[in-house]
């Protein structure tokens, strides 16, 4: 079981940075240092690599954190390199049916339960050879999947989404939705407080824990005891215009 999603569970404040503009392992040791339990690597809006994404999960593995991927694209392929690279879990946008959450839950886990191609190494172990009946079975149990809703279609699936099997978590992309909506930024847009609401309702039915993105952790963000600090480039940016106005 994955201590973050039992921490989830639990109700436990969790702190989560997102990483976008850096490149080294720095940045994860910098959140580690401030009090962070996870990050999440943003593939979908930077030209970062890969190879890259990986490094930066096998520095928060090292040290006790969560890495999840927010992946560019739902390819069967790229989840599986990721996985492989030593991601816990991933993170996979713009889902509007259950099947796209079925496919994306199914690259994510070795059969029966799913198509993950064999591998025989795993970051999380150190890279120590083990045989496919221990290695399995605890990589399966292990992986996070996150399904990421952020259009009116997804949210109207929302309970069929949630009762995939293989899905942890539902995220709802507030800022996606809103310019879905046809009100970009407008997060007291009555539109994003039904939203909330269906995706609450159908976690609640279906045992699925429930993340909000890119709104303020108060208010309706409450629903759920993960906090997303920032992405790095935004923190990065504050704190340089800050200290060019305090130099000023």
């Amino acid at each position: 079981m994955s201590a973050f999603l039992d921490r989830l569970r639990q109700g436990v404040p969790t702190l989560m940075l997102g990483i976008r503009g850096s490149r080294t392992s720095e940045i994860v040791r910098m959140a580690h240092a401030t009090g962070h339990h996870a990050i999440l690597v943003d593939l979908e809006h930077s030209p970062m690599s890969t190879d890259v994404a990986a490094q930066l999960c096998s520095a928060a593995d090292s040290l006790g954190m969560t890495a999840l991927v927010r992946v560019p694209e739902r390819e069967y392929g790229m989840i599986g390199r990721l996985l492989d690279g030593g991601a816990h879990g991933i993170v996979a946008p713009r889902i509007e049916t259950a099947e796209e959450a079925r496919l994306v839950a199914r690259a994510c886990r070795f059969p029966p339960r799913g198509q993950r191609s064999q591998i025989a190494q795993a970051p999380r172990y150190g890279m120590r050879p083990m045989p496919a009946r221990e290695l399995n079975p605890a990589l399966d149990e292990e992986a996070i999947v996150q399904i990421l809703i952020e259009t009116p279609a997804g949210i109207a699936n929302a309970a069929a989404i949630a009762r995939v099997d293989g899905v942890d978590m539902l995220a709802i992309g507030v800022n996606d939705l809103t310019a879905e909506l046809g009100a970009p930024g407008s997060y007291d847009d009555p539109g994003v407080a039904e939203a909330i609401k269906t995706a609450a309702a159908a976690c609640r039915a279906h045992g699925k824990l429930l993340a909000i993105g890119g709104m303020p952790a108060t208010g309706l963000a409450g629903v759920c005891p993960l906090r997303i600090t920032g992405m790095d480039s935004a923190l990065l940016y504050q704190a340089i215009d800050a200290a060019a106005k305090d130099a000023s």
